[in-house]
């Protein structure tokens, strides 16, 4: 069956994750490249991977949102996963609506990287979230050892709001905000 996408960049194309991904989750999260940043040991054990892509496909059906997997718009391959996933918000009054509140995340096969292809997904899923699903913010983190994630949030707008403990690497993770008045919205709509 072929592979349904539901948006494009320039050079990528956006799909949803779906139980039978198996061996493209192991492509991607099997590689101790990609997850050396994001989990205390370094690698994802099988059951790992198993479980990283049951949540994302739980996120999906659940809150329409997860860190969908990415690929080429020129030959199909799989780049990584790049997207949204639910964050809480919180109010100033019961009578105040909660803010809407998305962590924006990706992790890119290693041979994909330093090409713009994070920055080019992460914009599309910034446009996603505040054109499509109409976000009020989005925040985003990364391993403190990771300065390259530390670079391309920044260039992305980003402002840095802290830093926020990251159970997954039991390290305290930089943390960053883009409030939706601070967003640039003359970018390209999804």
């Amino acid at each position: 069956m072929p592979r349904e996408y539901f948006m494009e960049t320039r050079r990528l194309r956006f799909s949803r994750w779906t139980p039978e991904d198996g061996e493209l989750a192991r492509l991607l999260w099997g590689d101790p490249e990609v997850t050396r940043y994001i989990s205390a040991s370094g690698i994802f054990t099988e059951e790992q991977i198993a479980a990283r892509l049951a949540l994302e496909v739980e996120n999906q059906a659940t809150y329409g949102v997860q860190y969908w997997p990415v690929f080429l718009a020129e030959s199909g391959e799989l780049v990584g996963c790049c997207g949204l996933r639910p964050r809480g918000g919180s109010a100033e009054a019961s009578s105040v609506r909660e803010p809407l509140v998305f962590e924006l995340g990706f992790h890119l096969r290693p041979r994909f990287w330093r090409q713009g292809l994070a920055v080019e997904g992460a914009r599309a899923a910034m446009a996603y979230a505040y054109f499509v699903l109409g976000a009020d913010a989005l925040f985003a983190g990364h391993n403190p050892r990771n300065e390259r994630s530390r670079e391309v949030l920044l260039g992305l707008g980003f402002r840095f709001a802290g830093e926020e403990f990251y159970p997954p690497t039991g390290l305290m993770h930089p943390s960053y905000e883009l409030l939706r008045e601070d967003w640039d919205p003359t970018r390209e709509r999804p």
